[in-house]
């Protein structure tokens, strides 16, 4: 099972990159849901189920995406 890294930067399979700020439980269906800032724009935050967060990208309806995850943790460069 995938997990979320809290300030970990993630790619959207779109190609939009964003940070994870932390998880929360949303109120109404105690699902836990990502809370997440684009790195880009205004920098506008968002939430999304963590499911949904974590899902695969569904290539019958997006057959030209690269990724196999709707959002991809990156790595980050190596120094030295």
């Amino acid at each position: 099972m995938r997990e979320i890294v809290i300030n970990g930067v993630y790619r959207h399979f779109k190609g939009n990159y964003y940070i994870v700020k932390n998880l929360a439980l949303d109120t109404e269906t105690e699902q836990e849901v990502v809370v997440y800032k684009a790195l880009y724009g205004d920098e506008q935050m968002f939430v999304r189920n963590k499911d949904m967060f974590l899902s695969e990208v569904d290539h019958d309806k997006y057959p030209n995406a690269s990724q196999k995850y709707r959002f991809q943790l990156q790595q980050a460069p190596k120094m030295g």
